[in-house]
């Protein structure tokens, strides 16, 4: 081979192995990291001009709710944020989701968090998982209010409601 194949060679040998150490880097940096949970656009971040074209007529305003916040305070995605809106929240396994849990005691569809009736706070609801949810102290077999505050824990990871 002549002097300029087995440099070529080298140089690309040394490029596949950089490609390779960047992409042990970033499978790194997400198993320490965890998942990023971004916030969905709102009607309000809209632009006005697609807010008007899509709706001529705009319909009476809903109830304001105040703000509320999901944390995970405990379990492999420690630290996790997720901004509740007028939306259902959906926590599990599952990949279709809102908070997907890398927790081997999670069902599929564990549970949903959803706004109460009237605006006025938040109700959760156990999907019949497999090993059950608790609110506070107790299993929740039921739809039941949850209060801020208030841990919810699905396995071996704990979630709470905070204004």
């Amino acid at each position: 081979m002549s002097e300029l194949t087995l440099t070529v060679l080298r140089l690309g040998l040394l490029a596949l192995l950089w490609a390779f150490v960047l992409a042990v880097v970033g499978v790194l940096r997400t198993d320490l990291l965890g998942t990023r949970v971004t916030a969905r656009r709102t009607e309000r971040e809209r632009p006005r001009r697609a807010r008007a074209e899509a709706e001529p007529e705009a319909p009476a305003p809903a109830p304001r709710r105040e703000r509320a916040t999901l944390v995970v305070t405990e379990g492999s995605l420690r630290g996790t944020t997720l901004a509740l809106g007028q939306a259902p929240v959906l926590i599990g396994r599952g990949a279709d989701c809102t908070l997907v849990l890398d927790d081997e005691y999670a069902s599929t569809r564990h549970v949903r968090i959803t706004p109460a009736q009237g605006g006025a706070g938040w109700v959760v609801e156990d999907l019949q998982s497999t090993n059950g949810t608790h609110l506070g102290r107790e299993r929740l077999t039921t739809p039941q209010p949850f209060e801020p505050g208030t841990p919810l824990r699905i396995g071996r990871t704990v979630l709470e409601l905070r204004r």
